[in-house]
């Protein structure tokens, strides 16, 4: 940059495309994230967690139920840090920073889930470390969804955000293959072609370290190749630093009364987007467990399952993010919504392993699609140094109803007694966030 140009050397202008080494290094954090998404919270330690330390638990609440509410507190935290966590982030231009140590913490907690022995008694500290590392993965997205812009054009936002959520769809391919070829395949006491002992559930607290390892590797190049963004005089606390809690809540007080005045189809997108999320979380979170426990299918095969639900989620994300360019984010929302409301419909009332196969990949085809189009149309609406603060919005709003989805969920299941009635629940948070995004203007999104 120019003398004077106010960008210091290593930082990328927002919205200024920096070639694909950095896109590629971007997106293999995503890659690197789906050892949490794909492994801890959906296809493996979860399930687990339910099925494995929770069986035999004393009293009347399942250990699905304590799950779903121990994930619904861990939302809570981060409805609660997100919005002045980006606010910070922008005001310092520190979001590398910030992501690595979220990043760390997540990474450790992971480790730490190896102590979890198959026993009822264990069961609370595998709560603790899901819903801890749940709240730290959570927030570590507020930097990383900020950078976004850091790496994409208004022209090509919407693919690079269906990249990278294709590339965590992949990575979790490749991990779960490892997992299950490595450590969970076959019967008797010794599992996988490394014949690890299941004794004390060892082969799963195995890969809950190999799970660790892979997000620390992989969430290198993000640190390595993609530049800060600069510090500009639109970033919140730019001309006074940020030094408190009570402080960056009333600077996000000021920015959301200004936002309300001045554009609501971002305050209108931001509250539909907190609701259909929920649900798409509920959907990946829960999923795993409806298929051991009400469809029939067996623990060693769910990895299977999992592999065969990423590679169609990532398709569609792939897909869904080049329509996203041409027709526009919502759009692609939409339809993904309607389409997903419609197979879990069908999965209700069906049962068996062959129809939990057909509808669930069905579902989760459009999973992705809806995950990608919500974090570009939010991108194209950021003002530009102001990212971090909406995507802080964007967590925040999101977590502040993430009671909904697992509550709802723990909610049917004790009400009816079956884990079957969770998908109610899950259901009803799809269907609401649909009918808030219908009324969000969409159509000049593109381009912006």
């Amino acid at each position: 940059m120019s003398e004077g140009s106010g960008v210091e050397a290593g930082t990328v202008a927002v919205g200024q495309a920096t070639g694909r080494g950095p896109v590629l290094a971007w997106g293999l954090w995503d890659w690197a994230a789906a050892s949490f998404n794909a492994v801890i919270l959906t296809f493996v330690f979860s399930v687990y967690l339910t099925d494995k330390v929770g069986a035999g638990l004393p009293g009347g609440i399942s250990a699905s139920a304590w799950l779903g509410w121990a994930l619904g507190a861990a939302g809570l935290v981060v409805a609660v840090t997100a919005p002045v966590a980006g606010q910070w982030f922008d005001a310092t231009a520190k979001r590398k920073v910030a992501l690595g140590i979220l990043t760390a913490i997540t990474v450790v907690l992971m480790a730490g889930m190896f102590f979890v022995r198959e026993d009822y008694h264990y069961l609370w500290v595998g709560l603790v470390l899901l819903a801890v590392g749940s709240a730290a993965f959570e927030l570590s997205h507020v930097p990383y969804f900020a950078m976004l812009r850091q790496v994409s054009t208004p022209a090509t936002v919407g693919r690079i955000s269906g990249f990278g959520w294709s590339m965590g769809y992949f990575g979790g391919i490749l991990l779960l293959l490892m997992c299950y070829v490595g450590f969970i395949a076959g019967k008797g006491d010794y599992r996988g072609v490394l014949g690890v002992p299941i004794d004390d559930g060892l082969n799963i607290r195995l890969v809950a370290v190999l799970a660790a390892v892979w997000f620390a590797g992989f969430a290198v190049p993000l640190f390595a190749y993609v530049p800060e963004v600069p510090r500009t005089a639109a970033d919140p606390g730019a001309a006074v630093p940020v030094r408190s809690f009570p402080r960056s809540y009333r600077i996000l007080w000021r920015d959301v009364r200004e936002l309300w005045r001045e554009d609501r189809r971002t305050v209108g997108f931001l509250l539909a987007s907190a609701v259909f999320r929920d649900g798409l979380a509920g959907v990946f979170t829960f999923g795993a467990i409806l298929a051991v426990r009400v469809y029939g299918i067996a623990d060693s095969d769910v990895l299977l399952f999992g592999i065969a639900a990423n590679v169609v989620a990532a398709m569609g994300a792939l897909v869904g993010g080049r329509f996203d360019d041409r027709v526009g984010p919502k759009a692609v929302i939409v339809t993904a919504l309607a389409g997903m409301i419609v197979a879990g419909a069908f999965l209700l009332v069906l049962s068996g392993p062959l129809m939990f196969w057909i509808f669930g990949l069905v579902l989760t085809v459009f999973v992705g699609p809806a995950q990608a189009s919500a974090r570009s149309f939010l991108a194209r609406l950021a003002p530009p140094g102001r990212e971090g603060q909406l995507f802080g919005l964007y967590a925040t709003t999101g977590r502040a109803v993430s009671f909904l989805a697992p509550t709802l969920f723990g909610f049917f299941v004790w009400a009816f007694g079956t884990e079957r009635a969770g998908i109610v629940g899950l259901l009803l948070v799809l269907i609401v966030g649909l009918f808030l995004l219908l009324p969000v203007r969409g159509n000049d999104v593109r381009g912006r």
